[in-house]
């Protein structure tokens, strides 16, 4: 069955959800409300280009909790795998796993890449800025890693 790709839009309301974080706890969007949530989807735990975004991304905490906002990291690893990375690296970003990709999906990440002559479904590294009410303040897709958290906090400082 080919891949349904959506392509969310600014302005309309965030797809809700509910997937368990590193440490098996549920984190249900709908209970955000009232907080800017920053969304954002990206490959694998513990290589390169995540690595150095979630590290970005934690380093830049104490900032985004200035303007009412939370990080929240995406991929399709386990708890486990994300409990191991979060570890690893001391992440304060809050890491939620979508084992079976229904979240990616809704968000329009998943894409198929070829991989040694197989096709396989990979997330398109993605973030989503959602404003207090649940709306999509901000869409973007196939973004790059390194300095990617900073141009998000500077759009987060310019939301009213």
């Amino acid at each position: 069955m080919p891949l349904q790709v959506v392509q969310l839009q600014t302005g309309t309301d965030a797809p809700q959800f509910e997937l368990a974080d590193a440490d098996m706890q549920m984190f249900s969007l709908s209970e955000q409300r009232g907080k800017n949530i920053v969304l954002y989807f990206y490959p694998k735990d513990d290589t390169p280009g995540c690595t150095m975004e979630a590290n970005e991304f934690s380093d830049c905490e104490e900032e985004f909790a200035k303007y009412d906002t939370i990080v929240v990291g995406i991929s399709r690893d386990d708890c486990i795998s994300h409990a191991t990375f979060r570890d690893k690296y001391g992440l304060s970003v809050q890491l939620l796993s979508d084992t079976d990709g229904r979240v990616c999906r809704k968000y329009g990440v998943l894409y198929e890449k070829e991989v040694d002559g197989h096709k396989k479904l990979s997330i398109q590294r993605s973030t989503f800025v959602i404003g207090k009410m649940g709306e999509l303040r901000h869409v973007l897709y196939g973004v790059h890693a390194h300095g990617h958290p900073q141009e998000i906090l500077k759009l987060i400082k310019e939301m009213k």
